[in-house]
């Protein structure tokens, strides 16, 4: 593939260039901006203004002509966006990208997105306004697709443009879905230690032994070999892709009570995977009857983040475990049954074809037993022999999402709000939101399962025994939810909130809202939009210095010499701050790895060891571990000597200099934060040199870091460190004036490589700038008519 990519590349790009039409063929793939275009369907003309960054604001005379412009300009935006988002969804990678993305797609395909698309589009009432402006919608992409060329990225692959359907757009749900899914890899890996260290070694994972809740039959080498493939092809599938993944995100709306405006404040900053385009396109909407400032996704007509005049809202990530792994017990006589409810159940069983460019197609059996998908077997020769079910709520539930957030984007009371709340069952999201009246509140929306008392999802289940069971759903009523809170503002921060009933999840921790609760809690602070984002661009937590707190007196022990001593008492004296300039920042987050290394590798191996810190476990894990003297973790396998916490310490320390010394210098005042932390926003094409140089964008020096405010995050691992997630856009609406709401987008508004809205906003967003959100009359710089073609 990356031989055929680059000569496609120098071919279309470089040959193209020297030979004189290098301009001419980059300008026809450009989008247009100004004058008038024919566009078939409308009932009336209809108004396109852009802005100065490339955004549209639409004006309609009604919704129908509203939704077929919006797809229209979405898709001469992101039509590339477009494909590779349903083509992920849908497991159709390998046709244009090559047989590297099998795996990806072969994972996907057992998901069986594709097939709950279909049943959800059957769902749908096809006479509502929800399903008519997803196809008046659809209609305008397809428009665009049909009468202009084909982006640059189509011709470098050899894409062939076919219509987008409501299939599509329901499948990138689907997607949407998946990607909170942390069970893929949380639930192995916590099982593994369980089942093959034992009761000791899962305190700092605060989770019980809880004997009942092992596996009948314990799993086979071979298992283990084929879960831990599939927990890393769940982590890895959508980085290969160059698709961001959902994260978490901060949120939070304060009173009037509380604001300098007196009038309701509403802030947000989606954490998403980083890439190029950005995953939001933002437009304005309005008909006579109806306005929004919105933030779009792919082939979604309906905004997932928006606000008017009278309404607004965000989103963060409710991360509520939606997704059980079960591993079933087959017959020994026959390998196809599975014992459910104490009888042998023949698994279902379909085929499909994978299309591998370049390649013949790739037959697959896809299995289904009562619980769920069988998601190991597809992986063929690297499979174990017992299957294992997923149980997911996506497939589970009704999940009426397109009706839900067609009401979301015209809700303008708090009743009308939590009626699209309740038809939002899968992914979970928390809803935060505020309005010109004053309110402010925010609802966990989620179908949750009610699973058999004593069972932990945590673990992988038993599906010979009740464990896997579904009781049924809870009623909305009991989600967590709160509004207009005496404290006179809330924020919601993915970590686990209360609730009435068992709510188990993949929680962040709480370092982050606690970081964002204590300014918010502050009653000298009359809140408004220059603290606000004050507030989203703050690099601190007390994570850093909470871990290391137990370590110190034993990091002073084994430091050796002036130089050393002076880095562990600048490390004790370290506030958790994440500036460019830091030195410390860099240190600790040598060290934090070098620590997991040391302590964790022993036991886990190259399999299960980059598995586990690929969680969000390990984040609670390593504060335990550092405090606990006597965890077994500090025994190192397979020494000639015993090992302790001093030993792992002074082990990790040695190697952390040792690191930094070599990659930024042996001075200390080099180890500079801003040199070690860096963004580069990836093309899916952008991975294959020299490809990047074409598509991505970056790289920048990036303060912050995992689980502060500005949340820009980065694996755990040796430096240096490349962002890979982070704020998706960042908020802030004060309902004093709505219409001037601020606004970042971390590229930029266009999809299309070279143009000037690709990359505009990149540097300002990394150096915490904002723009204005306008409504209404706004400033056009340029002004594309979309008229009734004849």
């Amino acid at each position: 593939m990356k031989r055929s990519l680059t000569l496609l590349a120098i071919a279309v790009v470089v040959v193209a260039a020297a030979a004189g039409g290098g301009y001419w063929y980059v300008q026809g793939k450009q989008p247009q901006r100004e004058g008038e275009l024919p566009l078939k369907g409308l009932q009336a003309a209809v108004s396109v203004r852009y802005d100065t960054r490339g955004v549209p604001h639409i004006q309609a005379q009604n919704d129908t002509d509203l939704y077929r412009a919006l797809g229209y300009v979405h898709a001469q935006d992101r039509l590339f966006q477009m494909e590779i988002m349903r083509r992920l969804a849908r497991g159709e990678l390998a046709e244009v990208l090559g047989a590297k993305l099998v795996p990806t797609d072969t994972l996907f395909r057992s998901l069986r997105i594709r097939e709950q698309a279909a049943r959800m589009a059957q769902r749908q009432d096809h006479a509502g306004p929800a399903w008519q402006g997803l196809q008046a919608y659809l209609d305008g992409a397809n428009q665009w697709q049909a009468s202009h060329p084909k982006p640059i990225e189509f011709d470098l692959l050899g894409i062939a443009p076919r219509p987008f359907t409501a299939e599509d757009t329901l499948s990138i749900a689907g997607y949407l879905a998946y990607s909170f899914a942390a069970a893929f890899r949380t639930e192995p890996a916590l099982t593994y230690i369980r089942d093959q260290l034992g009761a000791d070694y899962l305190k700092i994972f605060d989770l019980d032994w809880q004997p009942d809740g092992a596996l009948a039959a314990p799993l086979a080498d071979a298992d283990w070999r084929s879960l831990e493939h599939l927990a890393r092809l769940s982590s890895d599938a959508l980085g290969d892709a160059g698709i961001p993944q959902f994260e978490g995100s901060n949120a939070w709306a304060v009173s009037g009570s509380r604001t300098r405006s007196g009038r309701t404040l509403l802030a947000g900053d989606p954490h998403i995977g980083f890439a190029v385009p950005a995953v939001w396109y933002e437009a304005e909407l309005s008909t006579p009857g109806f306005s929004l400032y919105g933030y779009f996704q792919a082939l979604n007509p309906f905004a997932l983040l928006g606000h008017n005049r009278d309404f607004g809202w965000s989103l963060t990530m409710f991360q509520n475990d939606d997704v059980d792994l079960i591993a079933e017990k087959s017959n020994p006589n026959d390998a196809e049954q599975v014992l459910v409810d104490g009888q042998w159940t023949r698994l279902e069983t379909s085929q499909q074809q994978i299309a591998i460019k370049g390649e013949k197609p790739l037959d697959i059996t896809l299995r289904r037993s009562p619980h769920g998908p069988i998601v190991n077997r597809v992986l063929g020769d690297t499979a174990g022999p017992t299957p294992i079910a997923m149980w997911w709520a996506f497939l589970e539930t009704e999940n009426p999402l397109l009706e839900g957030f067609y009401q979301l984007n015209r809700a303008d009371t708090v009743s009308k709000m939590r009626l699209a709340a309740v038809k939002i069952q899968s992914p979970g999201l928390n809803l935060v939101w505020a309005n010109a009246r004053g309110d402010i509140g925010w609802w966990a929306a989620a179908q949750l399962p009610i699973r058999p008392e004593g069972v932990n999802p945590a673990f992988i289940l038993d599906g010979s025994s009740g464990q896997a069971r579904k009781l049924g759903f809870y009623p909305f009523s009991v989600n967590p939810q709160q509004v207009n809170p005496a404290s006179g503002y809330l924020v919601s921060a993915n970590y686990q909130p209360p609730a009435s009933v068992p709510v188990p999840g993949y929680y962040n921790l709480a370092d982050r809202g606690r970081q964002l609760d204590r300014h918010l809690a502050n009653p000298e602070i009359k809140w408004d939009t220059q603290s606000s984002q004050a507030l989203q661009l703050d690099t601190r937590n007390d994570y850093g210095p909470r871990t290391l707190a137990p370590l110190l007196a034993t990091l002073r022990e084994v430091a050796a010499g002036d130089q050393e001593k002076e880095l562990v008492e600048q490390l004790a004296a370290w506030t958790g701050d994440y500036p460019l300039d830091s030195t410390s920042a860099t240190l600790f987050n040598q060290f934090f790895y070098e620590l997991a290394y040391a302590a964790l590798h022993d036991e886990l191996g190259d399999t299960w060891f980059p598995v586990l810190i690929s969680t969000r476990a390990i984040d609670a894990a390593l504060p335990r571990l550092a405090a606990d003297a006597g965890s077994p973790w500090w025994d190192k396998r397979g020494a000639n000597q015993p090992s302790d916490r001093t030993a792992i310490v002074r082990e990790a320390w040695g190697k952390s200099l040792a690191h930094l010394r070599e990659t930024f210098g042996k001075d200390p005042a080099t180890w500079q934060w801003g040199k070690a932390h860096t963004l580069t926003h990836n093309h899916p094409l952008g991975v294959q040199k020299p490809l990047n140089l074409l598509f991505n964008v970056g790289p920048f020096a990036a303060p912050g870091t995992h689980e502060v405010p500005n949340n820009l995050s980065a694996k755990i691992g040796p430096a240096p460190w490349p962002v890979t997630y982070g704020p998706s856009t960042r908020r802030v609406i004060d309902f004093a004036d709505p219409g001037q709401a601020l606004s970042i987008n971390p590229v930029g508004q266009s999809g299309v490589p070279f143009d000037r809205h690709y990359r505009d906003q990149a540097e300002d967003y990394i150096e915490g700038r904002y723009y204005k959100a306008q409504m209404g009359v706004i400033p056009a710089r340029s002004t594309l008519r979309l008229v009734p073609a004849e």
